[in-house]
């Protein structure tokens, strides 16, 4: 195996020494890149943002943002980052450099305060501003989309971006005024070409040591001699312990370029989603297929989370309060687990143990996750948190319902934050199935569904306020599939 390297604003440049735990928000930082800056060092508020080549959607290859205060540097061997300093053009010697239009509109629009959070911004605008989807609005009608503007600019892409000094008008100004990458734009061009191929990578540091294997066997051997290795996908949930507990590990493996864990693929009877997709790209390579799916994703963290996070490390870290087992329970999907010895397939109904516990065995891995076909017609993803995006949920309730001449035929409810796991709430799916979906059907199975769980006090939310809300989200649901106006 060659030195890990990584490519930095053009430059090829050795990880080491940095060790096996490093982010990449610090390397860059020794490397005298200071515009990533630390502000949470848990993935909340984007000031270390940068661009990653990654395998793209429409073209070749996207430029990603992500968060660097999580992301370790070796994990990136090999790749190629961009970071705020890179977007713009460096001049002739004596001359000044030349801005990138996604900088000239935030100096121009007043967007920089502080200062502080500006680089971050930048970067995710940059992002949004190469996504190779994006589309000018040619709609002569006035606009009453607040969240995209009339260049296409999706909002939601700085959703992970927090400005201290109350910059958001001019920030949004900023990002609607961009426009259209010129043909000589040398990072538009590079989406033409494929991203860089992940490397087998073996770094070693101070007795630590971080691995990446080509393909999913290796992997699976290596967890068999390596029980102990952590394994991380977007290290979305191991970077913030490693930042805030300082936690380390003598091994870590990363399965988030493995090519068995990236597939996506519609089968007869389900839909198939690698483990280590990102659920930015599940969200655009199902475009809608899977409605509860596209539902949960805006309220899934932040664009820069959703960038690294997985499916495959929301359900291996087995947190309560994780948002995609609800509605993953609701999808009544199964988990595909893999492990040197070969395959076996669990119902996630039957996966979660205890807390933070499942069924997953030493060395075993999920490869992926099933969804069964056909979708049932009536769904719906309740998240209540204190803030509208990229906060924690006090409770999470999924609904697919199937509803057929007024009788509800099937029920599946996934729950989040009312008990040490993820649950189905059985009984309530019971009071429903074989009744009519009337608003006395309703009530009923409402108050059986606020005793389901064991929900528990803390900062989020009191129990009896947990309770009331899982009751409240059937209610909310009939009134919106019915347009009745529940007494």
């Amino acid at each position: 195996m060659t030195a890990a390297r990584i490519t930095v604003n053009g430059d090829e440049a050795p990880i080491s020494p940095a060790a096996p735990h490093t982010t990449v928000l610090d390397f860059l930082r020794e490397r005298g890149l200071t515009g990533t800056k630390e502000g949470c060092a848990e993935g909340e508020c984007g000031a270390c943002a940068v661009l990653v080549a990654r395998p793209g959607t429409h073209e070749p290859t996207d430029w990603v943002a992500v968060n660097a205060c999580l992301l370790p540097v070796a994990s990136l061997d090999g790749q190629e980052v961009v970071t705020s300093e890179g977007l713009a053009t460096t001049g002739e010697a004596g001359t000044p450099a030349t801005l990138h239009p996604v900088q000239e509109e935030m100096a121009v629009r007043g967007g920089s305060q502080c200062g502080y959070c500006t680089p971050g911004f930048v970067c995710s605008m940059a992002a949004e501003y190469y996504r190779s989807d994006r589309r000018a609005d040619t709609d002569p009608a006035p606009r009453t989309d607040p969240e995209h503007g009339p260049n296409g600019f999706d909002l939601h892409a700085l959703s992970g971006n927090l400005c201290r000094c109350t910059g958001y008008r001019p920030i949004r100004d900023a990002a609607f005024a961009v426009g259209t990458p010129p043909e000589e734009d040398p990072l538009a061009r590079r989406r033409a070409q494929s991203p860089p191929e992940p490397v087998a990578t073996e770094y070693t540091r101070d007795d630590r040591t971080f691995l990446r294997r080509s393909t999913l066997e290796e992997t699976l051997r290596l967890l068999r001699e390596r029980p102990d290795a952590v394994v991380i996908a977007g290290s979305t949930d191991w970077g913030v312990e490693v930042n805030i507990l300082s936690r380390r590990a003598d091994c870590v493996v990363a399965v988030d370029r493995l090519p068995e864990l990236r597939e996506l693929r519609f089968a007869s009877g389900h839909i198939e989603i690698g483990a280590a997709l990102t659920l930015t790209e599940i969200e655009r390579r199902l475009d809608g297929a899977v409605p509860l799916l596209a539902e949960l994703f805006p309220q899934f963290a932040s664009r820069l989370i959703r960038n690294g996070a997985t499916l495959g490390g929301n359900l291996g870290t087995g947190s309560p309060i994780g948002d995609s087992p609800p509605v993953l329970l609701a999808l009544d999907v199964s988990v595909v687990l893999a492990d040197a010895d070969g395959e076996r397939e669990v119902p996630l109904a039957e996966y979660f143990t205890g807390y933070r516990q499942s069924v997953r065995r030493p060395g075993e891995l999920i490869r992926a996750v099933r969804v069964p076909l056909p979708l049932s017609p009536v769904t719906s993803f309740h998240k209540i948190a204190k803030r509208r995006f990229d906060d924690i949920s006090s409770v999470a309730v999924a609904f697919a319902l199937d509803i057929e001449d007024g009788t509800v035929r099937k029920a599946r409810i996934g729950l989040g934050g009312v008990a040490a796991t993820p649950i189905r709430a059985l009984a309530t799916e019971a009071a429903l199935e074989g009744e009519p979906w009337t608003e006395e059907t309703v009530e009923a199975a409402a108050r059986v569904l606020r005793t389901q769980g064991t929900p528990m006090d803390d900062h989020r939310a009191s129990a009896a306020y947990r309770a009331k809300m899982l009751g409240q989200s059937l209610r909310k649901l009939y009134v919106r599939t019915t347009g009745a106006v529940s007494s």
